[in-house]
């Protein structure tokens, strides 16, 4: 083999190979928080902290496209679930650090920050740590026209029955094209997530969005309805890859950045 084919052989492979690297990296984490509150008094003081100090702070260190949401039904609890994408796990993992070095957010949220263990603003918190899915690595803000009210996200949850289902259901989103699927019915998907830390694994977790009741609706009766569909449950190596589904319906409060 001659020398410079050589060469070029070699600068095709490092360009590859940093390629595959930067593709790897440029997949976002996310963390689903959500605060389970029982009084209005919580709800009051947390909604408050979010809207006036958490927020804004997570946007001093360069995190945006922050969601806030709540169920359309509750039940004797009351929820308020937070959508934070990272750029990487070092964004995430020194966000408590960089937190505690804003005297802003520090005054702002003093009443949430800083209350007793006898009026603590919450009852718990829950945390989801996700990394988006490799044909969906960047978060997408919904492009909606109705009212917040009438919107509809809805945030679904698929549990499979061991690690590798789990991996062959992930493969139906990617390879199998039920994204491409998804967006071609412009299902307006916020994210697609491989959950990596949560109650319930192995799952993966993805956030699609209407403009109401009605058009979630009409947009699942075109996906139950298309060949593409069809063809992929048909399909034997995808069978059986989910063990259970839980469905929440919700929407955006006057804070949340879409």
């Amino acid at each position: 083999m001659k020398l410079s084919k050589l060469f070029f052989l070699i600068a095709i492979f490092c360009t590859l190979s940093s390629f595959g690297k930067t593709a790897t990296k440029s997949r976002e984490f996310y963390q689903i928080k959500t605060y389970i509150l029982q009084s209005s008094k919580q709800v009051e003081t947390t909604e408050k902290f979010l809207k006036e100090a958490y927020l804004p702070a997570l946007k001093r260190i360069g995190i945006k496209n922050i969601g806030v949401f709540k169920p359309r039904v509750t039940d004797s609890l009351k929820k308020i679930i937070v959508l934070i994408p990272f750029s990487s796990m070092k964004q995430f993992v020194s966000l408590d650090e960089n937190l505690a070095k804003d005297k802003i957010y520090a005054t702002t949220g003093a009443d949430y920050i800083n209350a007793s263990y006898k009026e603590a603003p919450y009852v718990r918190i829950e945390s989801i740590l996700l990394q988006a899915f490799t044909d969906h690595p960047l978060l997408k803000t919904p492009s909606l026209n109705s009212p917040r009210e009438n919107r509809v996200y809805e945030l679904r949850s698929y549990e499979s029955a061991t690690e590798a289902i789990y991996r062959n259901k992930v493969d139906m989103f990617n390879a199998g094209g039920e994204i491409i699927l998804f967006n071609r019915l412009a299902f307006n998907a916020v994210f697609y997530g491989e959950v990596l830390s949560g109650a319930k694994m192995p799952n993966l977790m993805y956030l699609t969005t209407f403009d109401n009741q009605e058009s979630r609706d009409s947009h699942w009766k075109a996906f139950v309805d298309s060949p593409e569909w069809k063809g992929l449950i048909a399909m034997e190596k995808y069978k059986n890859n989910i063990s259970h589904i839980d469905i929440t319906f919700l929407y955006p409060t006057d804070y949340s950045d879409y």
